[in-house]
This record gives structure tokens, C-alpha cells and sequence, in this order.
């Protein structure tokens, strides 16, 4: 899941130009703005079959790919899934 959370957000919301690690604060580096944020959040969605309910969606969560990742893979674990 994490390749596929760093696909889109390298080439969807950064158009391929810039070379994304996935430790890279995407919020606090200013690679990502709130309306990219919300671009993430339906990708992950429809996707990835993952719902993020609005208390979750925090700076904490969004920092990273790679927390990004173990967010949803918790989200996943606890079968927090799309309807």
C-alpha cells in the first residue's frame, strides 16, 4: 500500500516533479495543500477501499507517506473499510 500511496502522491499530486521519500513531511515542506489533502483522502477511498472519518484526518496522520501507510494499515487491521 505505501508504493501505491507514494505513486499518486508523486505523480497525481506532485506532477513527477519532486523526488518524494517517504519520510518527507508533505504538510510542513509545503508538498501538499489542503485541497491535495483532500485529493489523498478520495484516492485512498476509492482505491484503496479505506474510509477516513474527519477526527482522523490530522497533520499527525498526513505527515508522511510512510505514517500515512501505518495509519491505514491500522485503519485496514481494524476493518475500517469503505461502504
Amino acid at each position: 500500500m505505501q508504493k501505491e500511496l507514494h505513486d499518486f502522491i508523486t505523480q497525481e499530486l506532485l506532477n513527477g516533479e519532486h523526488d518524494l521519500g517517504d519520510d518527507d513531511d508533505l504538510l510542513a515542506d509545503g508538498l501538499i495543500d489542503s485541497l491535495a489533502a483532500m485529493r489523498l483522502v478520495g484516492f485512498v477511498d476509492e482505491t484503496l477501499g479505506i474510509a477516513i472519518p474527519p477526527e482522523d484526518f490530522t497533520i499527525n496522520n498526513f505527515r508522511s507517506v510512510r505514517r500515512l501507510n501505518a495509519y491505514l494499515e491500522g485503519r485496514k487491521g481494524a476493518g475500517a473499510t469503505s461502504t
